[in-house]
């Protein structure tokens, strides 16, 4: 008999570790964006809202990105408008989630009347798709994982595929990763969702800008339960603009910055006795210590905000989510853990 667990507190998100003047290192979003290119042309766009959104070149645009006919893109307000339609359309028996990992999509889950079993990864956090119920005929995954950092290969996220089986893969952090090797949105695959968000790479959360890639027939079904008009015309202008191949060059050069300043991080970290997660490829680090909940206090009363981990199913009140910014704050943040005898 399959265990359906209790639910947590799966709205939690780092946003509200936020409050006035701590440092950000709770929420995700790459710092100093939008940059200015991408906010001039969003800008531009204000003057054409008084015309319903066009979203066909933004459409084209994402289709191109991934070697994806237009029928197998939707764009949506985010990832978060993604779970939402996908647990409002399809009907599994039985839905797992792998946790740890971003909670929207149990949440959306539950919000849609399904019953959700939970596989928790433990250890390296680590997926076996031998750990996945073989009756399991929907299966939502992070790559990379978001707490855990953990990118996991595609050939692993291919096995979980089957017939009467939909996996949905949430690669809301793929851009992050150089080349992005382990994507499964490159090109259709039987019975795999691909869930894409533009909020972490490029500073867009608070337009609401992402897309979903599947086959033709889900996506039709998707697009039949979305709202008409649903991605504003700056979200569509932003996204046309972030696949664009300069957009691209962009963020694969940060992401190649981003992983030299997360390995020295991780380093740190780790001569200061804390546990950082192996293997992290994502803009954030999953960190044990031996009271998560008591550190989070003193780097807020610090001046610091970092992401509690207990509101991840899988994790407790000794893990804490801590992004990776730039060296100079970075090491700020490492002073001040060396001054609380860290």
């Amino acid at each position: 008999m399959r265990t359906i667990m209790s639910t947590d507190d799966l709205r939690h998100h780092g946003d509200t570790e936020l409050g006035p003047g701590l440092a950000d290192f709770a929420v995700n979003v790459r710092t100093g964006t939008p940059p200015e290119w991408l906010a001039e042309r969003i800008k531009a766009s204000v003057a054409d809202l008084a015309a319903y959104p066009d979203q066909s070149e933004a459409l084209s645009a994402v289709a191109r990105r991934h070697g994806r006919a237009t029928g197998e893109v939707l764009l949506t307000a985010g990832a978060a408008e993604a779970f939402v339609l996908l647990a409002r359309v399809l009907r599994p028996e039985h839905p797992v989630v792998v946790h740890p990992q971003f909670t929207e999509p149990e949440a959306a889950l539950r919000a849609a009347g399904h019953e959700v079993e939970r596989v928790v990864l433990d250890g390296d956090f680590t997926l076996d798709p031998a750990r996945v119920p073989e009756d399991a005929d929907l299966v939502m995954i992070g790559n990379p994982t978001n707490p855990t950092s953990v990118l996991h290969p595609a050939s692993v996220l291919q096995a979980l595929a089957r017939p009467g089986r939909t996996v949905v893969v949430d690669e809301a952090f793929m851009d992050c990763v150089p080349g992005e090797p382990e994507s499964l949105s490159f090109g259709p695959q039987p019975g795999v969702v691909v869930v894409r968000s533009l909020t972490k790479t490029w500073g867009l959360a608070g337009l609401r800008a992402g897309y979903v890639l599947a086959e033709h027939d889900l996506i039709s079904q998707l697009r039949e339960a979305q709202p008409l008009w649903a991605v504003s015309t700056p979200a569509l202008v932003a996204v046309e603009a972030c696949c664009s191949p300069r957009a691209l060059d962009e963020s694969d050069q940060w992401a190649q910055d981003l992983a030299v300043e997360r390995d020295r991080f991780v380093a740190e970290l780790n001569h200061c006795g804390l546990h950082v997660v192996p293997g992290a490829r994502a803009p954030f680090l999953c960190v044990r210590v031996s009271d998560g909940l008591g550190l989070r206090a003193l780097l807020r009363q610090r001046g610091y905000a970092v992401r509690r981990g207990d509101t991840f199913p899988g994790l407790g009140p000794d893990w804490l989510r801590i992004a990776v910014r730039d060296l100079k704050a970075d090491d700020a943040l490492l002073e001040v853990l060396h001054d609380l005898g860290i």
